[in-house]
């Protein structure tokens, strides 16, 4: 149980670090709704980055997982050198020729897409998706010394370069041409009719930079290609592949079936897309969480899977997760009606999808604690078969649900899709390599959080409020709060004693 210290202080370091930087950069979000008053424009942008996702899974085919697993503590120093080497020469030579073939082709895939005005957008992104997949392995050498300052601050700095460049595109630029400053010098850059192609420039200047800095931060050493080493990491990695694919289409195809398939009108499709992802993004509360405790909770749990007390960590490691995650749905839905202004006020209409995207993301970061059992156990086709199992129900509930009653049918499609593979998770592991999960105390938060808010929406619903029920309704959803908090410190602070004294 000592090493949940550890744990902890790497959640604190990579959790900061993504905390901080995901928040600077999800900042973007109100300020490109409140830019982009048009859900139809907003939509381009998520369509792109589901795109963005998907490319990504496939140009890094696991191998950021297989570089952990071959860099395990048992290993050899001249093997580690060698992992290193050959998933680095492997990533780097299926990148370029991916940007080479992306480039060349980018006015048909533009054609595909239903951009045949903007093939730009294509090869913006096509460069973006090839220098993140070429910088995964040199992140996750990084995050394997433990070298989370130098990690946290490449990251925080591509963020800032990605900001800077959106706020001078999208809002100075245009602030010195209407004024008058420099006019002949900003209308050679800006141009209105870009658009939202600013933000994906942004990115871009941002993704380059991000790689000249790891360049210079991470010793590369003399490169040699493993075959042998490859194929053996291929093989691991490949079900995760399979994984991956399916994980994005459960985590990011809805945006490009909301477009096609929540209406006929090409119009309210764009529309619905454009309400749909900014509204997705309110939910980012849950997500940064679970992003900054996977980056501390993967490479923790394969360090300790040879301890005798190592399944007991797990366990514990769980309970307290689920503990979090509820905290953060509560006091997400709890203040909605205050939170909902991170986007502009002609998105607000697709909140209703928010509950439904917390409760999803809830149990994706269950189903990360779960995979536990066959990434330890190099079983990882059974992750395949699980994740495949929910991109199946992801495909058939978005095909049935969104051209009945639009993207609430993609949320609701979320929150299944995740329940099926948290439960799938759970009842094969426990058979594979049994933990010795606290149920009754998880699923006591669960049921308790959510009955809270449901309370509290029936009190007064969300958005249905006026100027004297606001007041009233935020000391009731305060003192249901820290109701709740005190629950949790009454059945937890005797046991959170007694793990710090055996750490």
């Amino acid at each position: 149980m000592g090493r949940l210290k550890k744990l902890a202080g790497q959640t604190i370091v990579y959790g900061g670090t993504t905390i901080v930087g995901r928040l600077l950069n999800y900042l973007l979000v109100p300020f490109h709704t409140y830019i982009f008053l048009n859900p139809q424009s907003y939509g381009v942008v998520g369509e792109m980055y589901a795109w963005s996702a998907l490319l990504l899974v496939i140009l890094t085919y696991g191998m950021e997982t297989a570089y952990f697993r071959y860099m395990r503590s048992d290993t050899a120093e001249e093997n580690r050198k060698k992992v290193f080497s050959t998933s680095m020469l492997s990533l780097i030579t299926t990148s370029v020729l991916f940007i080479i073939l992306g480039l060349t082709f980018s006015q048909q895939i533009a054609n595909l897409l239903k951009y045949p005005d903007n093939p730009e957008y294509v090869r913006w992104f096509v460069i973006i998706a090839g220098l993140d997949a070429i910088c995964s392995i040199p992140f996750a050498r990084l995050r394997n010394e433990n070298r989370a300052l130098r990690f946290a601050t490449i990251k925080i700095t591509n963020i800032l370069i990605n900001i800077f460049f959106n706020i001078f595109f999208l809002w100075f630029c245009p602030l010195m041409i209407k004024n008058g400053v420099g006019t002949s010098f900003f209308s050679a850059i800006y141009k209105p009719e870009i658009g939202v192609g600013y933000i994906f420039i942004a990115n871009l200047i941002a993704s380059c930079c991000q790689f000249v800095l790891l360049i210079f931060s991470v010793k590369f050493g003399k490169l040699y290609f493993d075959n042998n080493l490859l194929k053996k990491m291929l093989k691991y990695a490949f079900p995760l592949l399979i994984l991956g694919l399916a994980g994005v289409v459960n985590e990011s195809l809805d945006r490009i079936l909301v477009k096609n398939l929540s209406s006929p009108d090409t119009n309210i499709a764009m529309h619905n897309l454009g309400v749909y992802s900014a509204c997705f993004k309110i939910s980012v509360i849950m997500t940064l969480f679970i992003q900054a405790f996977r980056y501390s909770a993967e490479p923790f749990f394969f360090s300790i899977y040879k301890d005798k007390d190592a399944k007991e960590g797990y366990a514990v490691v769980m309970t307290y997760f689920v503990i979090v995650c509820t905290i953060i749905f509560l006091g997400t839905m709890l203040y909605i009606d205050y939170i909902k202004y991170f986007v502009s006020k002609p998105y607000h209409e697709g909140l209703i999808i928010v509950p439904f995207l917390l409760l999803a993301n809830m149990m994706l970061g269950i189903v990360y604690n779960l995979s536990i059992w066959y990434k330890m156990n190099d079983k990882t086709k059974y992750g395949a078969y699980i994740t495949i199992g929910g991109a199946v129900i992801t495909l058939i509930l978005n095909f049935i649900l969104l051209p009945r009653i639009g993207y609430l049918g993609a949320a609701i499609t979320h929150f299944c899709t995740y329940l099926f593979m948290m439960l799938a998770s759970y009842f094969l592991g426990q058979k594979y390599y049994p933990v010795p999960y606290n149920l009754k105390k998880i699923g006591f938060y669960c049921l308790l959080s959510i009955i809270l808010f449901i309370i509290s929406y029936f009190l007064i619903p969300f958005d249905k409020f006026g100027s004297h029920e606001a007041v009233f309704k935020i000391i009731i959803n305060t003192i249901i709060l820290g109701f709740y908090l005190l629950i949790i410190y009454k059945k937890e602070f005797r046991t959170v004693k007694s793990l710090s004294k055996t750490m």
